[in-house]
């Protein structure tokens, strides 16, 4: 009985290769999700959309341009028309583990830096090992415990005392 229950609890665990970098980030930036998620923030795919729309937009356009009857100096005008910006709100993270390195830095900051609300960026920068068992198990427990507390820097909360 007891056999199953450790087989379960490593089902649950959450495994990454240590020697593969991009599974590393891959993992560790599945968990940061799931942490601001948990913490009451949506999730924002339609930025994802746009671009996908946008890109989509620009072969298009690209494609029209090559066969436009006048060459570039006569549709100038056709292809600055073209251009455009889309802005966001909201809450932007970003992370960063250079390749050959174990330091994984998470960056919080503001998607409108300009707005009232919008709270001073804040990041940290830790070993990838603090979080890693030797067999590649992630210790969840002490990388939401640190991304908490950034998400807690970032809004300005007190820290919590043991």
């Amino acid at each position: 009985m007891q056999g199953k229950k450790a087989e379960e609890g490593t089902k649950n665990a959450k495994k990454v290769n240590l020697f593969d970098h991009n599974s590393l980030k891959h993992m560790l930036d599945e968990s940061v999700s799931e942490i601001v998620t948990s913490r009451g923030y949506v999730e924002d795919a339609r930025m994802s959309n746009v671009r996908l729309f946008i890109g989509t937009v620009i072969i298009v356009i690209a494609l029209f341009a090559e066969f436009y009857k006048k060459k570039f100096p006569g549709n100038r005008d056709f292809l600055i028309g073209c251009i455009g910006s889309v802005t966001s709100t909201g809450l932007v993270v970003s992370s960063k583990l250079p390749r050959f390195s174990d330091l994984y830095t998470l960056n919080i900051k503001s998607g409108d830096p300009r707005s009232i609300s919008a709270g001073k960026p804040v990041e940290f920068s830790k070993s990838v090992t603090q979080w890693f068992t030797k067999d590649g198990v992630l210790v969840e427990g002490l990388f939401w415990k640190d991304v908490e507390a950034l998400i807690d820097d970032y809004l300005g909360e007190p820290k919590k005392k043991k």
